[in-house]
């Protein structure tokens, strides 16, 4: 018993297109399309990811430099601005150098922007603050700050707005605070530090990932149309070396057709015959021999007449094989039944299951699809499956003729086969391809040591199609 119905929980492997291939006019526009679509599709995911990449590079880039401006705003108030106005007398609170550096921070440095100035001594006194609540107050310097004081730098950072001496700057959003060494006329060094609204480094950091991210989207895009013409121009290379291939295959497949037609004729008409006259000869011959009372010589004479007789049926079964005079004169049913007598022949267990009136509805040419792919698989099945039994069903259903060729010998990964054949076999190309070029949908399921399970279905055509 063949287990035909088991194999299809492993999942039908589509080899064979369903819609017939046109190559005239430079063959299938929408082939093409959907390739290049798909490149296309490919491309646009590349774009988005690389945008991606280099907006996010970008922003961070321009938020560092938005930093850096800030920090470079600060120096220039406080060679600028702050630097001239600083008197000696405010380490010790003199009101005079207060008021002279007040009105300069209020008039130069304050702003939309700057929300709160201070001036640190060493011991971390604020000696000067635009918030008067916090002159005179003592905070412990952080370690950047005590090394900016030691090193002369400008460092900026954000605001951690937690710490006690930034109390009275809560509730104003995110800050930036830059501060840098400043010194009196006698040379003393103070911290100078300004507190900034992070709005300002956001809407700077934005207009520079703006320009940024302009340029690189348009390089990208600029990038994309240049490929274009040049992905176009190489599918269509591909597209019209794959019909020069299906063209060169089909001129192949009717060489070999029309090869398989003369050697047919040529044995047919030459060897057989001979043969079978032999076979009558040697028959007649020892019926002579048997008449004449010469047994020892009527024995071997129609042994010989049985091996030649034999011979003839090896070499109609061959016959059949090669080119199938029945296909063209009977149709695909008596084909079929002839080939399936020939692998019976040989010993294998042919179930076949035929249409008992031998309609098909299908062309000419459709039926000789039909046949070449049974008579592939068939061969698969005998040579490389070392299949015991095979099942071989023609039935009609909904428009369709569909052909099933099941056997339980070795199965193959199909996969494999197709990704990486073994030298020599292209058993699976060849029949996709003919599938392809036909315009019916070939599919196979197998797997090893499940056997195999091969499925062609056909349209029938209208009658105006033929």
């Amino acid at each position: 018993m063949l287990p035909t119905d088991q194999r299809s929980e492993l999942g039908w492997i589509r080899l064979g297109g369903g819609s017939a291939v046109d190559t005239a006019d430079g063959g299938p526009p929408v082939r093409t399309w959907r390739v290049f679509g798909q490149l296309v599709a490919a491309a646009a995911v590349v774009l988005v990811v690389v945008a991606l990449l280099g907006l996010t590079a970008s922003r961070r880039i321009a938020e560092r430099e938005s930093v850096n401006d800030a920090a470079r705003r600060t120096d220039l108030v406080a060679d600028v601005v702050v630097q001239p106005a600083l008197l000696d007398g405010i380490v010790d609170a003199d009101p005079v150098a207060v008021a002279a550096l007040d009105v300069a921070v209020h008039a130069h440095v304050l702003d939309d922007s700057i929300v709160r100035v201070k001036i640190w001594d060493e011991s971390g006194r604020i000696v000067y603050s635009d918030e008067d609540r916090l002159v005179g107050r003592e905070f412990p310097l952080g370690a950047d700050e005590a090394r900016v004081l030691q090193h002369p730098s400008t460092e900026a950072e954000v605001s951690d707005l937690e710490e006690p001496e930034n109390e009275f700057e809560r509730g104003q959003g995110k800050l930036l605070e830059v501060y840098r060494p400043v010194w009196t006329p006698d040379g003393t060094p103070l911290l100078f530090e300004t507190y900034s609204r992070y709005d300002a480094v956001t809407d700077r950091s934005t207009a520079l990932w703006r320009g940024f991210a302009g340029i690189t989207l348009t390089s990208l895009l600029l990038l994309v149309v240049l490929m274009l013409p040049v992905l176009w121009t190489l599918i269509d290379r591909l597209r019209r070396a794959q019909q020069n291939r299906e063209v060169l295959l089909q001129r192949a497949v009717e060489a070999s057709d029309e090869e398989r037609r003369r050697i047919a004729a040529t044995l047919h008409d030459g060897v057989v015959q001979e043969l079978a006259a032999a076979s009558f000869a040697l028959g007649g011959a020892a019926e002579r021999a048997d008449r004449s009372g010469s047994t020892e010589l009527s024995e071997p004479l129609r042994d010989a007449a049985g091996t030649v007789r034999a011979s003839i049926k090896g070499l109609r079964s061959l016959l059949v094989d090669i080119y199938p005079a029945s296909l063209q004169t009977a149709g695909l049913v008596a084909a079929l039944n002839d080939l399936v007598g020939g692998l019976a022949a040989r010993g294998v267990a042919v179930r076949p299951d035929l249409p008992a009136d031998g309609a098909t509805g299908l062309t000419a040419e459709q039926e000789q699809v039909v046949y070449r792919v049974a008579q592939e698989t068939l061969r698969n099945a005998v040579a490389h499956a070392h299949a015991g039994n095979v099942l071989v069903r023609l039935t009609r259903e909904q428009g369709s003729v569909v052909l099933e060729v099941a056997d339980d010998g070795v199965g193959f990964d199909v996969a494999q086969a197709l990704a990486a054949p073994a030298d020599g076999h292209f058993g699976l190309r060849l029949l996709s391809d003919v599938a392809s070029r036909s315009g019916t949908r070939l599919e196979v399921t197998s797997a090893p040591g499940a056997g195999c399970r091969w499925r062609l279905t056909t349209e029938v055509r209208a009658p105006h199609e033929r």
